[in-house]
């Protein structure tokens, strides 16, 4: 069996409300951003069952406009602790998953952290430790339930950035 893990950082966000870093929404350039991700995934057949965000308005924005270009309709859920989640939040949102093909949309540093952390081998990319904006990785697991997810055990699919799709 396998299981397929997709990693996304949200899309460049407005400063528009610096002092509520929370509310912060997406910039036209991430809204942009987002849209494309979501067509590539579409594209390469990477489409998630369901999809667990952060609930900060930049995350959430960001999964509207990859659901919107997917053509698909995954469940989605929103939980507080990946906002500026850990690696170890992140874990845990994901082995209560469920569905072959799951998606985490979060925020620096915690997934970069996580991306790093889950696969055995990075990917040849030169932005990939960085984890810019919309960065998303696809990886897949050799195991029958997310539960049994465990570091290093990630088998990378691809991964790419917005600026690799312009």
């Amino acid at each position: 069996m396998r299981k397929r893990l997709i990693l996304i950082r949200h899309a460049k966000s407005s400063w528009d409300a610096p002092f509520d870093d929370h509310a912060r929404t997406l910039a036209d350039r991430g809204r942009d951003a987002a849209s494309a991700i979501g067509g590539w995934l579409a594209t390469h057949s990477y489409v998630p069952e369901t999809i667990h965000s952060s609930d900060a308005a930049r995350t959430v924005e960001t999964t509207e406009h990859v659901v919107a270009a997917l053509g698909s309709n995954p469940e989605v859920s929103y939980h507080a602790n990946l906002y500026h989640g850990s690696p170890a939040a992140l874990w845990k949102v994901l082995r209560a998953a469920t569905g072959d093909t799951v998606a985490l949309v979060a925020h620096n540093p915690g997934i970069a952290f996580f991306a790093d952390e889950v696969v055995a081998k990075a990917p040849d990319h030169r932005r990939f430790m960085d984890y810019p904006t919309c960065a998303t990785l696809v990886c897949d697991f050799p195991i029958n339930d997310w539960a049994e997810a465990v570091s290093r055990s990630g088998q990378v699919v691809d991964f790419v950035v917005p600026k690799d799709l312009a």
